[in-house]
């Protein structure tokens, strides 16, 4: 059979129907193609409903975050406490003026609270923090500062999963503003690890936990830096008691309440225990970010006597100081008339009669250079060659009285605060 030829026309309208076929598969294959590209991936967090009105879910995003920070606190906070100081409370009819009725108290109950027994006539008077440093046996010691404890009545310690322990005071140091209390072991999960406060480096992160304002905020978390080391901060409490304190500052916010609680390094070492934050200068101006805090070797050194005896025991001069370089070089050629070239020292503000500076014949206004002829610049230094002496030692004072150089002989004797 022979076969048919196509007709030029024929040919035509094939090759265009072909091409248009072609077209279209093509242009179906692109759109395909397009719509692998912009549609939606099936994990994602759109809704994919064919309902036009439908609203898109909302889902959380979640992630891991951890830092060296978050890595400190959660190894020291469990051990951090809220130390509540209970006095003896006012009845109520002290308090409100004999309308104690239109608070819900009945005269009957105020006859059957006569009955209580007396722990139960205590309430919360103040509140601070504290660290659990160690575990023995069925008790567990905790360290704080003693303007937290003082006055107290009683004591109470909120430990951080909000238990109440009934608390007893082993001993204080109003001079170093440290106390150590103890509770029973049996509800206490963890203790902290104390850092070494010599190699601390200014400028090294500082991270403070405690109970700002009250146990409502208990555990708050602050950080901030080492500003400065060897602060030496004296500070005179309403019993008139001197309060002298080797600190570390910090810009760390450390308020009310935070008082008795760890600073803590970037390891979860307590390096510190707060102690006192300064808002205001004598002149009256402002600050902000002056925190200042026990360094954690003269802790360990006081709380170890603080178990041993209730007490520190320590020698001292009897005398209150200031450093010669906190006043100017007109006052001190004028007043304290001291040579030019003496620019650092002890100034002796004060000396208690009938102590070892008042019976070696040592004068107000002196001004301390050395101590066994090692050079002193600053109370610092004084605080703490006394400190390495024991009580019976005697130490060589060399001192400026005006223009002249002298010495004398002290017998150091036991404080008079360590006695009572």
């Amino acid at each position: 059979m022979m076969r048919k030829d196509v007709t030029p026309q024929k040919k035509k309208q094939s090759k265009f129907l072909s091409g248009l076929l072609g077209g279209i598969i093509g242009g179906l294959l692109a759109f395909g193609l397009a719509f692998a590209v912009i549609k939606p991936n099936s994990t994602a967090n759109t809704s994919t409903s064919s309902e036009p009105n439908k609203p898109t879910e909302v889902s959380k995003v979640t992630y891991n975050v951890e830092s060296g920070t978050t890595k400190a606190v959660e190894k020291v906070q469990d051990a951090v406490v809220s130390v509540v100081n209970l006095q003896k409370r006012q009845k109520m009819e002290d308090i409100y003026g004999g309308l104690g009725s239109l608070f819900g108290q009945s005269e009957q109950q105020e006859d059957n609270s006569e009955q209580k027994s007396s722990d139960e006539d205590l309430e919360a008077s103040s509140e601070g923090s504290g660290v659990i440093y160690k575990k023995e046996g069925n008790k567990a010691y905790i360290v704080t500062n003693n303007h937290v404890v003082e006055g107290s009545d009683g004591l109470e310690v909120l430990l951080d999963d909000g238990t109440k322990l009934a608390a007893k005071l082993v001993g204080t140091d109003a001079y170093t503003d440290l106390a150590v209390i103890e509770v029973d072991s049996s509800k206490v999960k963890k203790t902290a690890d104390f850092g070494d406060s010599d190699k601390i480096k200014v400028g090294e992160p500082a991270i403070a936990i405690g109970s700002p304002l009250g146990s409502i905020y208990a555990n708050s978390v602050t950080q901030g830096i080492i500003s400065a080391k060897n602060r030496n901060i004296v500070n005179r409490t309403d019993n008139n008691q001197v309060t002298n304190i080797n600190a570390l500052q910090t810009d760390a916010a450390i308020n009310p309440g935070n008082s008795g609680g760890p600073l803590v390094n970037i390891a979860g070492q307590v390096i510190g225990i707060n102690s006192i934050k300064i808002a205001q200068a004598e002149s009256g101006v402002s600050a902000e970010g002056l925190g200042f805090a026990i360094p954690s070797n003269d802790v360990i050194t006081v709380i170890n006597q603080l178990e041993k005896n209730g007490k520190v025991i320590r020698p001292a001069l009897g005398i209150t100081m200031s450093d010669l370089s906190l006043v100017s070089a007109e006052q001190q050629e004028k007043i304290l008339k001291l040579p030019k070239n003496i620019t650092t020292g002890v100034i002796i503000r004060e000396v208690r009669a009938a102590t070892p500076a008042d019976r070696a014949g040592l004068k107000q206004y002196d001004v301390i250079v050395g101590i066994d002829d090692q050079k002193v610049e600053t109370s610092t230094d004084l605080q703490t060659a006394l400190y390495k002496k024991k009580v019976g030692d005697k130490a060589k004072i060399t001192f400026y009285r005006g223009k002249d150089k002298k010495s004398v002989t002290v017998d150091l004797v036991i404080e008079q605060s360590a006695t009572k």
